[in-house]
């Protein structure tokens, strides 16, 4: 099961607020603190992201079952290591990135 969490807007000028993922090579916003819970992104230009999620606006949703969510899906990005439990994989669907959530140990 699905339940949308944030969108995703890849942009070019830092913004206030930004702060960097250096194992992502991103600068990212708090989409927590954005009333339509935007996250911008802000990428390295040797970051090691797949292009789609460098270069398109992404859809971020929280999942009860990551493995099955990622079962015959196109994966862009395998599941990471957020800490606290918290996970974060990226598949394809219908063209765009698609960001799958998850809090809870992967077996």
């Amino acid at each position: 099961m699905r339940t949308f969490n944030h969108i995703g807007i890849v942009h070019t000028q830092p913004l206030e607020g930004e702060f960097y993922n250096e194992g992502m090579k991103v600068y990212l916003t708090d989409f927590s603190k954005s009333k339509n819970h935007i996250e911008w992104l802000r990428f390295d230009s040797d970051s090691w992201m797949p292009k789609l999620i460098q270069t398109e606006t992404h859809i971020a949703y929280n999942v009860t079952d990551l493995k099955e969510e990622l079962k015959d899906a196109k994966v862009l990005l395998e599941p990471v290591d957020c800490g606290d439990d918290n996970w974060i994989a990226f598949i394809e669907e219908e063209g765009i990135a698609v960001e799958l959530m998850y809090h809870g140990k992967l077996n």
